[in-house]
């Protein structure tokens, strides 16, 4: 019997190899092809902590997860259906991710004995080590064939093995019936300036994809079904967490009449988002890379009091640095959007991997009364919406704002429906006219008891600012007692006050019910995958996954009172959870938690919903 092409509704691809091989390259052109033809698309980078371990170890390992569906996917997939291992490290870190028959295409050429025991096996059989008798393994010699495909380019041995990820992704695009032409494409672009190398990755791409044609060791190959009717009409692209993030913050400027000014210090794995905004500067955005936390911080306090909207981003061990500089915001009243990117803790902890432990930081991690409000993303694509929300609340509300991402959803990507500009609300910060007479810098407007922004230099409007407690209209400092238990109560009532202007919660499913599942930022694909799952075995589950945290939504309560039982999942040991019993004693929480530097896997979060059935 021939090859068979055999649709499917989707499938999970992971792509592994030495942090040097181009995984994440090779994962990023396959979803974009994917996402180019109007498939559903979620993906999960994993890098390694190292800046470069030891070539060919565990600790070095790079793996790029890609799901790929007919409709819209919102998980990269619990275990893949496809693994790629360039070397026994790959395979032996990877291998406990693939399905029961899945399919795993190994480089053969980096299998010698040498390779075999730096990885950490105990025999040269890896493959039996490893229990894989269920799976199909594509012996394939991907560096040796990549030499041959090059041989007559003229390039050096180390240049050829640069592209031997390509012919992996070559494999792929045949297994799976996918076009060259976007990857080619991205050649043009990316080495333009170098036609050599233009023609040598083609070439190997092309390669790849002839060998896994001719060869009798892929029985089969697949066919990812497109439905029309999954998406809603719309122009599209692939945008991962931190470009949507700057970008949110880029059309929130416009939208104020403002120019856009972050200070920040380069981190892991916020940095991307500074990236961004550097590169923006067509489009207005000042950028400054502080030598420090602190000072990034502080230079994004004075733009923001000479009239910018004005950005910081961070991560864990960075937001524990700005947190005086937090309490000199709160006190001045200046809008400021800080972006937490969350990744494993505590201290240094797990750079490159993902959790959700800064929460209890956000909401008090200051000296004093310092309440500010909280937000978070909950997908790649909605970092641009909260991004935009966050820096509406800080401009209108005249108070910096906490907005959660993490490093899920911040190196992640999935298909992203271009917005309308116009769909968008107006952003009108309380910005004082020149010519106003009897200014005071703390007098404030009754629905958002929000200060009003003078700019410095304009004529009338000088006052003072300062991290001293101020008096209740003039802003002087004040050592008063009773002017200080008024301005507390004014700045928490304030806070309190952004609940009037955020969207009530929703919730997926029934609105009364035995199980409601609640959680918060970047969890939301995999919660909202099982729960609808489970919804669909006819199981009475519903899901309340929120964004806005601090205030939370008005009708939190009146969710939470009509179901038997409550479960809060989140990776962390049990913040969100603690948080909501501080606001609602009379409920009863349970809880499921994972701080494994990896995002929850569906089939897990199931398993916890039923036992509470």
């Amino acid at each position: 019997m021939g090859k068979q092409m055999i649709e499917t509704d989707d499938a999970v691809i992971r792509f592994s190899g030495d942090s040097g091989d181009g995984m994440q390259l090779t994962g990023t052109l396959f979803a974009d092809t994917a996402a180019l033809l109007g498939k559903g698309v979620s993906t999960f980078p994993d890098y390694p902590a190292e800046i470069r371990a030891p070539q060919g170890t565990i600790a070095g390992v790079s793996g790029f997860q890609v799901h790929v569906g007919s409709s819209v996917v919102k998980t990269p997939g619990d275990y893949c259906d496809v693994l790629i291992a360039m070397n026994p490290a790959a395979l032996k870190a990877n291998a406990k991710w693939a399905k029961p028959n899945a399919t795993i295409i190994v480089d053969a050429d980096s299998f010698e004995q040498k390779d075999i025991e730096k990885a950490g096996f105990k025999s040269s059989d890896v493959f039996a080590e490893l229990k894989l008798d269920d799976k199909l393994i594509v012996y394939a010699p991907i560096t040796s064939m990549t030499k041959e495909c090059l041989k007559d380019s003229g390039l050096d041995n180390k240049s050829m093995l640069r592209s031997k990820n390509m012919f992996a992704l070559g494999i792929c695009f045949y297994l799976f019936n996918e076009p060259l032409d976007h990857a080619l494409s991205y050649f043009e672009t990316k080495f333009k300036k170098k036609p050599e190398l233009i023609a040598a990755n083609g070439q190997v791409l092309q390669g790849g994809y002839n060998y896994a044609a001719n060869i009798q060791a892929i029985p089969d190959t697949y066919i990812v079904r497109r439905s029309d009717h999954a998406f809603e009409k719309g122009l599209y692209r692939n945008i991962h967490g931190n470009q949507a993030t700057a970008w949110g913050l880029i059309a929130a400027a416009e939208k104020a009449g403002l120019e856009l000014f972050c200070g920040s210090y380069p981190i892991t794995p916020a940095t991307g988002i500074l990236e961004e905004l550097a590169a923006r500067k067509d489009l207005g955005v000042k950028t400054l890379q502080a030598e420090d936390e602190i000072a990034g911080i502080c230079t994004a306090i004075g733009a923001s009091f000479a009239g910018s909207l004005a950005v910081t981003t961070t991560s864990g061990p960075g937001l524990s640095l700005k947190s005086e500089a937090l309490g000199l915001a709160v006190m001045t009243e200046l809008p400021l959007v800080v972006v937490d990117v969350q990744r494993g803790g505590p201290s240094t902890g797990l750079p490159t991997k993902t959790e959700q432990s800064d929460l209890y930081q956000a909401l008090w991690g200051r000296n004093g009364e310092c309440p500010m409000p909280v937000i978070s993303a909950k997908s790649p694509a909605d970092c641009f919406d909260k991004a935009f929300r966050a820096a509406k609340i800080a401009l209108e509300h005249m108070t910096p704002v906490m907005l959660l991402t993490d490093g899920f959803i911040a190196n992640g990507s999935e298909p992203w429906r271009i917005p309308s500009m116009a769909d968008y609300p107006e952003i009108v910060p309380p910005i004082v006219p020149e010519g106003t007479q009897g200014y005071m810098p703390y007098e404030r407007d009754e629905k958002r008891l929000a200060r009003r922004w003078a700019v410095p230099g304009t004529v009338g409007l000088e006052h003072r600012v300062g991290g001293l407690e101020k008096d209740f209209l003039k802003g002087s400092p004040s050592t008063d007692t009773l002017n200080h238990q008024r301005m507390v109560d004014i700045r928490a009532a304030k806070v309190a006050r952004v609940a009037d202007f955020v969207p009530e919660q929703e919730i997926v499913g029934a609105s009364e019910g035995k199980i409601l599942v609640t959680g918060w930022g970047g969890t939301y694909g995999h919660l909202y995958t099982a729960v609808r799952e489970l919804q669909s075995e006819g199981l009475s589950v519903s899901l309340a996954h929120f964004t806005y945290i601090n205030p939370l939504p008005r009708n939190t309560e009146e969710i939470l009172k009509h179901f038997d039982k409550v479960i809060v999942c989140e990776l962390n040991m049990g913040q969100f959870a603690g948080y909501l019993r501080m606001n609602f004693p009379q409920i009863n929480f349970t809880q499921y938690n994972k701080v494994q530097g990896l995002p929850f896997t569906v089939i897990e979060l199931k398993e916890a919903i039923r036992k509470l059935i």
